[in-house]
């Protein structure tokens, strides 16, 4: 690659050939991507680490640093589920962030969670008019396509209201409100950097059209459990303080957000069933069960009993168990001593069991629904990463969110869904 050998004669990160560099990418999929190209950007992070970076180019050398971390996961041997779905890239929230960013980071799941949605518009729409050659195999038919658009649609509107443009979408049609979307992130969502980002954070294994969607909704997924993370964490402080309102409010946004994401699953359900299964082939080592904003959540919520926190579950974020066994404070705990310290009134407690629950209730109906979709995609297969499939989610289902409050028993026992994985979306 030309372009890359003349960027290798005099690496400034500003000047990278990302385009070049993508274009390569994508034409066959991360996991057939020639050794030469891999080599070639080693080198390119190998020349990169020892110069210092002035203040002005601090930005851009770290979004080349998470590229370049994310781009060569493979050539590594380190490839796992946070760089296919280039979670560095992305640069989401984190809950040791502090109470004071709360808000910020509410802002920056809706901004995101419309960019990445808007995005997987764009594309759906450019395929079905025949306006893209990229990710050529098993294309969805245009049924499909509407509605996906229909879906993510929906997904999106709730961010868009509190970002002020929930009268933007006015067309009558579903492609018509799936390019108005786009127009819109395109014209007033997307910076110069985010616009980047967007692109780079792009990086499917394969030449599948649903890859693209896949990793799309994952990562919307990951946006919504980073700002769990965060507004749990400080709901945990507020308690700590006697603020029951606080801390109850940062549990309605989490639990909003959780409910607010349910129709991605209705929208990963369009994934064509044996698209998924050809594109899987190449994600041998990265599972969900890698996902770190989630088993943060859970441990969070309350400390993991011990059989759980030796299983793979766990040994697959050490970072999030090594915070759990240094003692990492979590809501549960935060909630007993509040149901038994004499500064809360009794309507606190009312209040603060009500949110807990709430939350608790919404997370149990996110397991359930992740659990059908992973069943009509694998059936009884197991899943990647060398993880137990299904299996392991039906057992994970069952999980007591918290110990401190009475959750409601679970009463969904199906084991599949009937033709949609959340009969609350199968009118769309």
């Amino acid at each position: 690659m030309k372009e890359l050998t003349d960027w290798l004669a005099d690496p400034v990160p500003s000047r990278f050939p990302y385009p070049a560099v993508l274009q390569e990418f994508h034409l066959v999929g991360k996991h057939f991507v020639s050794d030469a190209t891999l080599k070639s950007l080693a080198l390119a992070r190998e020349r990169l680490a020892p110069q210092p970076v002035a203040d002005a180019d601090a930005a851009e050398r770290l979004l080349l640093d998470r590229f370049l971390d994310t781009a060569l996961d493979k050539w590594d041997g380190r490839y796992d589920y946070p760089t296919y779905t280039s979670l560095g890239v992305l640069g989401l929230p984190t809950a040791d962030d502090g109470p004071e960013a709360a808000a910020a980071a509410r802002v920056t799941r809706d901004r995101l969670t419309v960019q990445l949605l808007a995005d997987l518009l764009r594309f759906e729409l450019a395929a079905v008019e025949g306006r893209t050659e990229w990710l050529p195999e098993m294309r969805p038919d245009a049924r499909m396509v509407e509605k996906r658009h229909r879906l993510a649609v929906r997904v999106a509107r709730p961010a868009l209201e509190r970002l002020g443009l929930g009268d933007r979408l006015t067309a009558a049609d579903p492609a018509g409100q799936a390019a108005q979307l786009w127009a819109l992130a395109d014209g007033e969502l997307l910076d110069g950097r985010e616009r980047q980002v967007l692109r780079l954070s792009m990086l499917p294994v394969y030449v599948s059209h649903d890859e693209h969607m896949f990793i799309r909704v994952l990562q919307t997924f990951e946006t919504t459990f980073a700002l769990l993370a965060l507004s749990i964490r400080t709901a945990i402080g507020h308690l700590d303080g006697a603020r029951t309102e606080e801390a109850a409010a940062h549990l309605a946004v989490a639990e909003s957000a959780l409910a607010e994401s349910a129709p991605l699953f209705s929208l990963l359900a369009t994934m064509q069933v044996e698209s998924f299964r050809v594109f899987r082939d190449f994600t041998e080592g990265a599972s969900a069960i890698q996902s770190r904003n989630y088993k943060l959540v859970e441990s969070l919520c309350r400390v993991p009993d011990q059989d759980r926190l030796d299983s793979p579950a766990y040994r697959s974020t050490p970072e999030v168990r090594e915070r759990i066994l240094a003692g990492q404070q979590t809501l549960d705990e935060a909630c007993t001593t509040a149901l038994g310290d004499p500064r809360f009134t009794a309507a606190d407690r009312e209040v603060l069991t009500a949110s807990m629950l709430g939350f608790a209730g919404a997370l149990r109906r996110w397991r359930q629904t992740h659990y059908r979709i992973a069943v009509r995609m694998l059936g009884t297969r197991s899943g990647t990463g060398a993880t137990e499939g299904t299996p392991y989610l039906s057992s994970v289902r069952k999980i007591p969110v918290f110990r401190s409050v009475t959750e409601e028993p679970d009463t969904d026992t199906r084991t599949a869904p009937t033709g949609h994985p959340n009969e609350g979306e199968a009118a769309a």
